[in-house]
């Protein structure tokens, strides 16, 4: 990022696997001022023959994780794209992350390139409630092998150990909202929009004048 490119300004998605982050984000990309980026949307835009491409690849094809510089490097270019095609706006748009940062690490390193205005914490009281949904989840979409309490728990004890630590790298300010997840998308929504667009309406004064 050079010296005079602008901060990103981002609202933060975070919550354990199940609680609602994916419908949460594609609700909010559909609102005027919003940009919904998840980070399988990033892996999924990555040219495979570009030189990024190609390193990546070879992380993937062996079942590696890739490593949090590669990842924030390939997050970069793919909002770089996104402005010149004109499909991010970020003289008008803020941009909701979905997956990344997913880490303490990731999160001080993203600090050079976000500007983040709220982290819209997802939460569920019963850990039981989100094990039925995704149980249920993957019974539906035929992903058996994930619908197994014991991987389901796996990706919760990841989460605890990775994704947790990172809200203190934010604890300040107010800038965390914890939402409850349990009820219907459009309460929730509402709940989040609440949360957040006093911070987009004071990035951006005019945007939609």
């Amino acid at each position: 990022m050079t010296s005079n490119e602008k901060k990103i300004d981002a609202i933060l998605l975070i919550g354990p696997p199940g609680v609602g982050k994916g419908t949460q984000g594609k609700l909010l990309g559909a609102v005027p001022g919003f940009l919904h980026v998840a980070s399988g949307d990033i892996f999924r835009a990555l040219d495979r023959e570009s030189e990024l491409g190609k390193t990546f690849l070879e992380y993937s094809s062996k079942g590696l994780l890739v490593p949090d510089d590669l990842t924030i490097e390939m997050w970069y270019a793919f909002m770089k794209g996104k402005i010149a095609d004109g499909s991010y706006r970020p003289d008008l748009q803020m941009v909701v992350l979905d997956g990344i940062p997913r880490s303490l690490n990731q999160s001080e390193m993203m600090d050079q390139y976000l500007t983040v205005h709220k982290v819209v914490r997802l939460v569920v009281e019963h850990q039981d409630e989100l094990l039925r949904r995704m149980k249920r989840r993957a019974e539906q979409e035929g992903r058996h092998d994930d619908a197994k309490e014991e991987v389901i728990l796996n990706r919760f004890e990841i989460y605890k150990n990775e994704t947790f630590p990172m809200l203190e790298h934010y604890n300040h300010s107010n800038l965390i909202a914890e939402i409850n997840a349990i009820g219907s998308p459009g309460r929730v929504l509402r709940d989040v929009l609440t949360a957040i667009v006093p911070a987009q309406e004071a990035v951006f004064k005019n945007a939609l004048e």
